[in-house]
């Protein structure tokens, strides 16, 4: 009875483990399982090495017990093979993401950029902290908490100042990290990490923000509140050792979105109410997986299903598109590109189920027949969305790509 028991548990790890593994290769893309896809397969995209690890350890525990003791045994065998295969497969394709960045950089449009004299070896992100996975708060970042960037006191109106703790900086680029979560969730301390690290450990200052979220806000506050913060970076940042003359911004989904907008409506008075003539310009953009079209347009929007048109809809402009589509349209960055548009570096993931990689191609397909800018373009195929909130081989040779992108634009611009 207990090995027959052991079988069917060992049936039943086998069976979980397939279906991680099989989810993160080749994801459902129909909602609802969207989300599900998301959830079941985003940290076996991203950690297979640490999948394999729990999968051996587990394997070897459960025949130890006798759970090949019944047919289920064997069969529960023949499921984790199966997933041990596919995790092999997806470290292989997350190892390869580094010929992928050189290929992106080398092809992006005027030419390649790259900064040829930068440390490819990662200065943060070392092998230990691969094994770790998660980015634990590192000693030698100073992080200055909670700066009120608006003078309100509202703790959505606040940033983080990051820097290193040892040796002062002075004139450092800086980078403004803005967090995601469907402009409903999310916090300045949780996103972005592993890459603003990286940035740290190499002498940025990076600045992480936070901007008041729906269905408490109503649209346009959250692109007014991260241009308000850029203000502030502007007027302020020297006083932590950052240059005022370089600052990129970056940040991932809804974070990737207001990036990018606040990349291509520089100054624009009517989302700078009471700051208007504050200095808004970003010399660079880095955008991960942004939802760069809100309009609901299929011919825009890929294969946006109806739950984030809705979501956007009800929560966060609370108004349906067809009654006012031009709130909408200024809303989708890829609407808004200009040949002043600056240099942008857009990132996305082939197997993403809650932003549909078209949607990034048909934002730089529009980015380079109009911007006077570089834009290079890094798809990376098997990984999910959020794939760089960990430290993993992927999100290792990604922000090494953003690092090299960031040092050529600053470069170019210092002449």
């Amino acid at each position: 009875m207990f090995d027959g028991g052991v079988s069917w548990l060992f049936l039943a790890f086998g069976l979980l483990l397939a279906a991680t593994a099989l989810t993160a290769w080749a994801p459902f893309r129909r909602e609802p399982l969207t989300v599900v896809s998301f959830a079941l397969g985003w940290l076996a995209g991203e950690l297979p090495v640490h999948m394999g690890v729990v999968l051996g350890a587990g394997t070897v525990a459960l025949v130890a017990l006798g759970g090949l003791g019944t047919p289920a045994g064997w069969a529960g065998l023949g499921l984790v093979a199966l997933a041990a295969a596919v995790f092999v497969a997806l470290a292989v394709v997350a190892h390869r993401s580094a010929g992928l960045v050189d290929a992106a950089l080398a092809g992006a449009s005027g030419g390649p950029v790259d900064a040829p004299g930068t440390d490819r070896r990662p200065v943060w992100a070392r092998w230990w902290r691969l094994v770790l996975a998660v980015p634990f708060r590192f000693r030698r970042v100073r992080r200055i908490r909670n700066i009120d960037y608006w003078g309100d006191g509202n703790y959505r109106h606040k940033l983080d100042v990051l820097r290193l703790r040892s040796a002062p900086v002075d004139g450092a680029p800086v980078l403004v990290y803005i967090h995601g979560g469907a402009w409903i969730i999310g916090d300045k301390r949780e996103q972005g990490v592993p890459m603003m690290h990286e940035l740290v450990s190499r002498g940025w200052v990076c600045v992480a923000i936070n901007y008041r979220l729906s269905p408490r806000a109503t649209w346009p506050a959250h692109v007014v509140d991260c241009k308000r913060a850029l203000a502030w970076v502007r007027a302020h940042i020297a006083e932590y050792g950052g240059d005022p003359s370089f600052v990129a911004v970056s940040g991932g989904s809804a974070g990737g979105h207001l990036a990018a907008l606040v990349a291509l409506t520089a100054n624009q008075s009517e989302w700078q109410p009471g700051f208007e003539d504050a200095d808004t310009a970003v010399d660079a953009c880095v955008p991960f997986y942004g939802v760069y079209d809100v309009t609901g347009d299929p011919a825009a929007s890929g294969t946006y299903g109806p739950g984030l048109v809705d979501l956007v809809a009800r929560r966060v402009m609370k108004v349906a598109p067809a009654d006012a589509p031009e709130l909408f349209a200024l809303a989708s960055p890829d609407q808004r590109v200009t040949a002043a548009a600056p240099p942008m570096f857009v990132v996305q993931g082939a197997n993403d189920t809650l932003v549909p990689p078209e949607v990034a191609r048909r934002f730089v397909r529009r980015l380079r027949e109009v911007s006077g800018a570089p834009v290079a373009f890094l798809e990376l195929p098997r990984a999910q969305h959020a794939f760089d909130i960990l430290v993993s081989i992927r999100s290792r040779h990604t922000t090494l790509g953003v690092v090299r992108f960031l040092e050529a634009v600053r470069s170019r611009a210092q002449g």
